[in-house]
């Protein structure tokens, strides 16, 4: 016998998920409401009984807490930890004792997607001592069973445009609403279609470039970018964005690394071009004196340059999971959750040029074993097929009295 919960939804991916989830929830019995802070989220949460929140933020916990007892809420779902609406939210579902079930984007991809109580990234309940993995890990089966689907750009894309469509009825709706990207959907379009247009043109050169530093005989680091908007780097780093990144990665760079050694800065694959990367190193590579040293690329061959490199440096990227799964020396900037002695390098940047050593390969298998086992749920959150598996996968974790992770605890 499962006990019946009753799930508060708020904000979910810009797409049918969260109201998929809500109507498999809604079968097995258990109630189901919604809170609506914007008109995108009425558009994908057409099947859900709503409040809708459209007061300033200074109501929101107030708002909540007559929603939490109206309607028995035992249970609260949400997509992102760190948006404006939602960090009070987790604060005060803790304190009255109701759930929270955090979705985020997956640890290890693109099977996987994030489901974790409480909280993701940094907010994350799982240890942060190695021997916990290496032990707990050491008794867990390999990597459990995944089906693999479909799951394209367009998907993506095509979601994304039907929500903010959508929200050009919030000024009549929603007058106080903000978008927690910071960055407008026009804008945000705009670039992406700058950049692809531009990518269109330059990919097959610039995997040649990729291809040629990574079996060159120089050797060199890799600097993978992040996206300037993305909660790990306005809320979990040291950097408000990539261009202090550069700047602060550069400089330690120019003084502290082998003086044949060469670095490679990637973007990320959905930067939409706001920021003039290339300018940006130029003026350090004049400033730092290390012209000829630097390679930046806008796309191409990740795997063949981050397996290739003498290390990799990142905030708290996934790529960073991607270079222990390499072998490759990582130094990671803020607090990731593979940041862990045996993993990645616990020396200061200045010192991890020269003395970074090889992730413990046995230690990083378990590592992830323990985490796929914990934390990702197979699926995905944006075409018809990825979104069916996760659904299926998710309500089992969602309706458990224990969370995986309490049970490996």
């Amino acid at each position: 016998y499962k006990l019946k919960r009753s799930f508060l939804f708020l904000q979910g991916p810009c797409t049918p998920f969260f109201e998929r989830l809500a109507q498999a929830l809604k079968t097995q019995g258990h109630e189901i409401h919604q809170v609506h802070f914007c008109a995108g989220d009425i558009f994908y949460g057409r099947g859900i009984a709503a409040s809708w929140f459209n007061k300033s933020a200074s109501h929101l916990s107030d708002f909540l807490q007559t929603v939490y007892q109206r309607h028995g809420i035992t249970d609260q779902i949400l997509f992102g930890d760190q948006r404006p609406v939602h960090q009070p939210a987790v604060q005060l579902a803790k304190r009255l004792g109701i759930r929270n079930h955090v979705f985020e984007e997956g640890y290890f991809r693109p099977r996987w997607i994030t489901l974790e109580r409480e909280g993701v990234n940094n907010h994350s309940l799982l240890p942060h001592d190695p021997q916990w993995y290496w032990e707990v890990g050491g008794r867990l089966p390999d990597d459990p069973f995944t089906v693999a689907f479909k799951s394209s750009f367009v998907d993506r894309a095509v979601h994304d445009v039907a929500y903010h469509v959508a929200g050009l009825l919030n000024p009549l709706l929603f007058p106080r609403y903000k978008n927690h990207a910071g960055i407008s959907a026009p804008v945000e379009y705009a670039g992406y279609i700058k950049r692809l247009t531009h990518l269109r043109f330059i990919r097959e050169r610039e995997k040649i470039r990729a291809r040629k530093i990574a079996l060159g005989k120089a050797p060199f680091y890799v600097l993978p970018l992040q996206l300037n908007t993305d909660a790990q780097i306005r809320h979990h780093s040291q950097f408000s964005d990539m261009k202090e990144l550069i700047e602060h990665v550069l400089a330690s760079f120019a003084q502290h690394a082998p003086t044949e050694s060469h670095i490679v800065i990637k973007n990320h694959p959905l930067d939409i071009g706001w920021m003039n990367y290339q300018k940006i190193i130029a003026g350090c590579e004049k400033r730092f004196d290390i012209a000829g040293r630097v390679h930046y690329l806008e796309e191409g061959g990740w795997a063949m340059l981050g397996s290739n490199a003498q290390g990799v440096v990142t905030v708290n990227s996934t790529a960073g999971t991607v270079a222990l799964e390499y072998g490759v020396p990582l130094k990671a900037l803020s607090d990731p959750i593979y940041n862990l002695p045996g993993l990645t390098c616990q020396l200061p940047l200045d010192d991890f040029w020269k003395a970074g050593t090889p992730p413990n390969v046995e230690l990083f298998k378990r590592f992830r074993r323990c985490v796929l086992h914990a934390t990702q749920v197979n699926g995905g959150f944006y075409s018809d097929e990825a979104i069916a598996l996760a659904v299926q996968n998710s309500v089992p974790v969602l309706t458990a009295e224990q969370s995986p992770l309490e049970r490996l605890l």
